[in-house]
């Protein structure tokens, strides 16, 4: 149940937002220099004024920022990720808590790290009560990525083998629930001795990639089979592992990587009947990103899918967005978020 409207519906009606802006592209992520600015936002009849309450600071932000993605647009308010309370908008939305995430904000147009944000109305999701703003704000890049390589893959069923090749990643905490609500077993890869850091529907065996032959040990778990998916968060680095790991007609989901080339056997490719999955979420629009998050709501709504945990000293103003982004760029494993007030 949405709480009820706090203001009648009407016309658009414009507001003042104070967003963080990227200038012009920064040489290296020490150069970046966000400013805080007013800017009047108003909203198109099928669009939404949503006031921010939270929004996720992501590495594709810092990436834009430095001029990684040539498609991206300066001047410009970053931000993919965000979370608030629906301000103005068609009949039955004023007052609805709703989050989302896109592969265009942020990058190709302004962003969520404002205090207010314009999106259409397909692009967002009803905030599960129990999940807090922060938390709700951290879902969507990271489980929209690995949401998005399993259905393009084939949702895996009960029984099937999952490997996730750097599973202590966000994604790869995202692959790993996002598998066992299926019914799946998971299967972990990390490179040095740890223990698997995120929530799981079912216990996941963790394989040191660092003491341990990571294909030998995945048959030794599988009697021989090997992994039905194989979802490579890392790319390259663990390329043939993760070939030579797949069951016959496995597939591989791709969503990085270090170098760009890698050796790839075409023989064992065809006779094995395998797919190989690549998965880019900045093509994804604000509306086909709404879409994948509403595949997953059940799972959060059931508790099958809990969102990462926020700390306290991951947590910035939009005034320290640059310590925000160098936090990110740090490869900190915390989800950091921007809140707006």
């Amino acid at each position: 149940m949405q709480p009820a409207p706090k203001i009648p519906d009407g016309p658009p009606v414009p507001v003042e937002a104070r967003c963080v802006r990227l200038l012009a592209k920064a040489e290296n992520v020490g150069s970046i220099a966000p400013v805080v600015e007013l800017r009047t936002l108003t909203r198109a009849p099928t669009e939404l004024l949503i006031e921010v309450k939270a929004a996720a600071v992501n590495p594709s932000d810092v990436k834009a920022a430095t001029g990684l993605m040539p498609y991206a647009v300066f001047p410009r308010t970053p931000g993919r990720d965000y979370a608030g309370i629906v301000i103005d908008g068609p009949p039955g939305w004023i007052g609805r808590e709703v989050f989302g995430s896109s592969g265009d904000l942020g990058i190709r147009r302004d962003g969520t790290h404002a205090t207010h944000l314009v999106v259409e109305t397909e692009a967002v999701v009803d905030k599960p009560r129990s999940i807090s703003w922060e938390e709700v704000a951290g879902i969507g890049v990271p489980f929209v990525t690995a949401m998005e390589g399993l259905r393009r893959a084939g949702l895996p069923k009960p029984g099937e083998t999952v490997l996730v090749m750097g599973v202590n990643g966000k994604v790869g905490q995202a692959a790993v629930q996002i598998a066992t609500w299926h019914g799946a077993r998971a299967i972990g890869v990390v490179r040095r001795s740890e223990a698997y850091e995120g929530h799981s529907n079912s216990p996941v065996e963790v394989i040191d990639a660092s003491a341990t032959d990571v294909v030998a040990r995945v048959r030794e778990l599988t009697s021989g089979k090997g992994a039905d998916i194989v979802y490579n968060t890392v790319g390259d680095p663990y390329f043939q592992a993760a070939h030579k790991s797949l069951a016959l007609r496995g597939r591989q989901i791709l969503i990085a990587a270090v170098d760009r080339i890698v050796q790839f056997n075409i023989l064992e490719f065809y006779r094995g009947q395998h797919t190989y999955v690549g998965i880019d979420t900045l093509g994804l629009s604000s509306v086909a990103t709404g879409a994948v998050l509403r595949e997953l709501a059940p799972g959060f709504a059931g508790g099958h899918l809990k969102p990462f945990p926020i700390k306290a000293n991951a947590v910035y103003p939009l005034e320290q967005a640059k310590d925000a982004f160098v936090t990110v760029a740090g490869s900190s494993r915390d989800r950091v978020v921007l809140l707006p007030r």
